[in-house]
């Protein structure tokens, strides 16, 4: 694993048990591959009604491009504040992360983008199966966007 969940802690503004990444397997200069296990616990903070619905998961592709930018040298070692500013093309396969053991691994390609917007599409899977894929625009650090 290239970076455990201290070190993705480290570069992205969420802390705690709202850090949903577990590790970064493997990124270069537009994409990331991400593991979390975050998706059982029952302390995860985006659970609803003792379940984690599925379209959750786009927070977890969030938090993975976030870890990307700060990697690739988009935004700074650690962005203050970024934001989601669109999402298209958003499908789902099920309708929870939570009820699946497996692994959940995230993948986020950079599309397009510069040093405050950039253009990610990501998919979500358990081994192969996909569970929630799509394309979002994000700030990736909303002090210096214009």
């Amino acid at each position: 694993m290239r970076l455990d969940h201290a070190a993705i802690a480290a570069k992205i503004p969420h802390s705690g048990h709202m850090c949903l990444l577990h590790g970064v397997l493997e990124w270069d200069a537009t994409t990331i591959r991400c593991v979390a296990r975050s998706h059982t616990a029952m302390d995860n903070p985006l659970r609803v009604a003792q379940q984690l619905p599925v379209l959750c998961g786009i927070e977890y592709a969030a938090q993975a491009m976030a870890v990307h930018g700060a990697l690739s040298g988009l935004v700074g070692d650690k962005p203050r504040a970024g934001y989601l500013a669109g999402l298209r093309d958003i499908q789902w396969q099920r309708v929870r992360l939570d009820d699946v053991e497996e692994d959940l691994i995230i993948v986020a390609e950079q599309i397009m983008g510069d040093a405050s917007l950039a253009v990610y599409q990501f998919i979500l899977s358990f081994n192969t199966d996909p569970v929630l894929q799509g394309r979002a625009t994000v700030v990736l650090d909303a002090e210096r966007a214009p």
